[in-house]
């Protein structure tokens, strides 16, 4: 059975549904599955004052976790087309792992949301995928057997790169079902794919 930890970042809470819907799928392929969030490095008077959303029910992970996991699927908000600060900070802590090769050969993926459709989706994937690259994983992603993020008919997230939301400007538009339907499909796929190599 893959042991999956789905580590994010999220200020406002769509990283957090989108995760849960991660986890959703990992479970749905026989995964024993961890979310765990990033710690906040905001000043709290700041995260307090732009109404961040501070009570979420995830404990707080510990780089070392990281060892634990057969697969890892990383979820951050874009900044400016990029991954958040937050998320960096915790990844930058993980140089005594790297250099050990502890992470070599385990699954990862990742996950993002933005406030527009055109607000740096896949950079921001990249930029995720380029760290766990760094640590010798093998990449998921999100292929087209998501056939929801072909979809016309509706604003929709999704990328080759990973499962992905738009929150819009104002972060008023939560994870619609094709969203968090691309999540759960990501989430099994890496569990699969865990199973795969560690049976």
């Amino acid at each position: 059975m893959a042991k999956v930890l789905v580590l994010y970042y999220s200020s406002y809470g769509h990283i957090e549904a989108m995760a849960s819907a991660i986890a959703e799928g990992a479970r749905s392929a026989g995964a024993t599955v961890d979310i765990k969030r990033v710690p906040e490095t905001a000043p709290a008077e700041v995260a307090q004052a732009a109404h961040f959303k501070l009570d979420q029910a995830a404990p707080i992970a510990n780089v070392q976790d990281l060892a634990n996991y057969d697969a890892i699927i990383l979820g951050s908000p874009t900044r400016f087309g990029r991954v958040s600060s937050q998320m960096a900070a915790f990844l930058d802590q993980a140089g005594g792992l790297w250099a050990k090769g502890v992470l070599n050969g385990k699954v990862g993926a990742a996950f993002t949301s933005t406030a527009s459709q055109h607000g740096g989706q896949e950079t921001t994937l990249f930029s995720l995928i380029t760290n766990l690259l760094h640590f010798g994983m093998v990449i998921v992603g999100l292929p087209y057997s998501h056939q929801g993020m072909m979809s016309m008919d509706e604003i929709v997230g999704g990328a080759p790169y990973g499962a992905t939301t738009i929150a819009a400007g104002d972060g008023s538009r939560q994870p619609s079902e094709i969203d968090l339907a691309g999540a759960r499909h990501q989430g099994e796929l890496v569990a699969k794919t865990a199973a795969k190599l560690f049976s």
